[in-house]
């Protein structure tokens, strides 16, 4: 059994499907035993402690460097003896330190087919205003392992979402996650932790 820690910035619908994937036996020989918030007060918190998990809050603002807060989540994670950290909706590109000291075991869900719409500044809402901007037909979600480049380590799931007439942007975001985030994520999950997934260099290979 893979422990299993969430880094967290908003409302955790990503966190949510995980917990439920665990609940209902997709994710088998994984669970979450801590969830990191890079700000207090969000919604992601309460989704933890309702399924009775703990929540913890790590801000950028109350550290004097990337480096600091990648120290402190490196610390806390090792303390719960944290063997897989997932990225589920988390809006703060972490640096070497974290990387390094989980290198191939942090995985980030990203919503859009990377390598279209990805990379610095694509996060969030913005990625589906820019996809709707370029004027795309299909969009959708990528899982990936996390390295030093945003959004630039080995794919290892992608799900397509149709683009429709007249979406906005808070459409297509809701689109993509029902259809495509809660599916890949916690299945991404399910197969590290069952121990499926290699890993070498760009390339990912799913084991039987």
């Amino acid at each position: 059994m893979l422990n299993i820690g969430v880094l967290v910035s908003g409302g955790g619908t990503n966190l949510q499907a995980i917990l439920d994937a665990v609940d209902s036996g997709i994710i088998q020989n994984g669970r979450v035993v801590t969830v990191v918030a890079s700000k207090a007060g969000v919604y992601a918190l309460q989704r933890a402690e309702n399924h009775g998990v703990e929540g913890v809050v790590l801000a950028k603002r109350d550290f004097s460097s990337q480096d600091e807060l990648d120290a402190a989540i490196v610390a806390h994670m090792k303390s719960r003896n944290v063997d897989l950290i997932v990225m589920a909706g988390y809006l703060s590109i972490v640096g070497d330190r974290l990387i390094d000291a989980y290198e191939n075991k942090i995985i980030n869900i990203h919503p859009s087919l990377i390598p279209s719409f990805c990379g610095k500044g694509y996060y969030g809402l913005h990625v589906h205003e820019k996809v709707l901007e370029y004027g795309v037909k299909l969009t959708g979600a990528t899982v990936h392992f996390v390295n030093n480049v945003p959004d630039g380590g080995a794919i290892i799931a992608q799900k397509a979402v149709a683009v429709e007439e007249g979406d906005t942007p808070e459409v297509l975001q809701k689109r993509v996650m029902e259809q495509a985030e809660w599916h890949i994520l916690p299945q991404a999950i399910a197969w590290f932790c069952d121990g499926r997934l290699t890993v070498d260099g760009r390339n990912v290979r799913l084991l039987p």
